[in-house]
């Protein structure tokens, strides 16, 4: 395995738990939030550094930011990255233990 970078504390930024993560991870997936430059090998070997799995496939949304009104005035909400990693057959990740 990789040793832990600093790096890898970069691309990965958070774990995004929702519904429909939580019906993923029945199917060994996992879904992150990570930086909009991030690539598919930098996500792969940031997550098998970090949690010590094996990745088998990254699959990356680019999710645009919602135009929102405050007090009357338009804005933008800031966009962001997300990756659904599917792990090896038998693997998981307990995402609720901080690193």
């Amino acid at each position: 395995m990789a040793e832990i970078k600093n790096h890898h504390y970069d691309t990965i930024l958070s774990p995004l738990i929702t519904e429909k993560s939580t019906l993923l991870s029945e199917y060994n997936k996992v879904i992150f939030k990570v930086p909009l430059e991030a690539a598919k090998p930098a996500i792969k070997e940031a997550v098998e550094a970090l949690f010590k799995v094996t990745v088998t496939k990254v699959n990356t949304i680019q999710v645009k930011g919602k135009t929102k009104r405050f007090r009357g005035k338009l804005g933008q909400r800031s966009g962001f990255k997300k990756a659904i990693v599917t792990l090896e057959e038998g693997q998981s990740v307990d995402i609720t233990t901080g690193l």
